[in-house]
């Protein structure tokens, strides 16, 4: 049963919004609510996102993290994690990061989904992803955290629930220009090579994220379908990543290469 009222919720997605538009980050949801669950965690993401809503924000689409079984043993889960995309969180294929925008930004290597119909239910099946998405492409995932990795009194390392709670960590997309079929590569073998400054610093193909990126996606359909929501045609998912996060610095240039898949290119002031 949750722990957190929905006062205790709405106060802890102001303080992550604050925290956004600032670019300060503050402390640890657990450190403060050391009982919370993980729908507490979703409660605040929901009041965060609300937040983000009410400022004139558009939401565009959902981002599913931690698909890797590197990343659930690290954090010790065995099950992804969801946050919402909104429409100033998409950067341009070859474009710059202003150095202002974000406080610690990460990048991942994922397939983008794009969706031709509405997709809802807890008995969606890997056929059904397939007969909705309208296309896939290469992508960039910028993660950022508004919340302290680590607590900078007692040390103690963030959790899945602090990440969840901060919208997944999520802050920026861009995708490459490459556009195609779902269909048209298998998809567990798309891989990438992620530079950044000339330097190889990862590769991975698509297998990492639950065996099968349209599984991954069948995942958050029937999340979504607890709360009785779903995806809407048009929606761009992104599916998670197979890659480890790579550190983002000033003046960094980042290129993923996916070969026949498409190239994905980004630059940080």
């Amino acid at each position: 049963m949750p722990m957190l009222s929905k006062t205790d919720a709405a106060a802890c997605g102001a303080a992550l919004f604050e925290a956004e538009a600032t670019r300060t980050q503050i402390r640890m949801m657990t450190a403060d609510h050391p009982g919370m669950d993980m729908d507490d965690a979703y409660a605040i993401q929901d009041a965060f996102v609300q937040r983000k809503l009410a400022a004139g924000g558009r939401i565009t689409g959902w981002k599913i993290g931690l698909t890797s079984k590197a990343m659930q043993y690290a954090l010790g889960i065995d099950i992804p994690d969801s946050g919402l995309l909104f429409e100033d969180m998409f950067f341009d294929h070859g474009g710059t990061v202003p150095d202002d925008r974000f406080i610690e930004p990460r990048i991942e290597a994922e397939i983008a989904f794009i969706m031709k119909h509405d997709l809802a239910g807890a008995d969606v099946t890997r056929g059904d992803v397939i007969s909705a998405t309208e296309a896939v492409a290469p992508a960039l995932e910028i993660l950022d955290t508004r919340i302290y990795r680590a607590d900078p009194e007692s040390g103690a390392t963030r959790t899945v629930l602090d990440t969840i709670s901060d919208n997944a960590a999520n802050a920026g997309v861009v995708m490459g220009d490459m556009r195609h079929k779902v269909d048209a590569f298998d998809l567990r073998r798309v891989g990438a090579i992620v530079r950044r400054n000339d330097e190889v610093e990862e590769t991975g193909l698509g297998a990492g994220v639950l065996d099968d990126p349209a599984l991954s996606m069948a995942w958050l359909v029937h999340r979504l379908a607890s709360y009785g929501e779903g995806l809407r045609a048009g929606d761009v998912v992104l599916s998670g990543s197979f890659v480890r996060p790579i550190e983002a610095r000033h003046g960094d240039h980042f290129l993923a290469d996916y070969g026949p898949f498409g190239s994905v290119v980004i630059d940080f002031v």
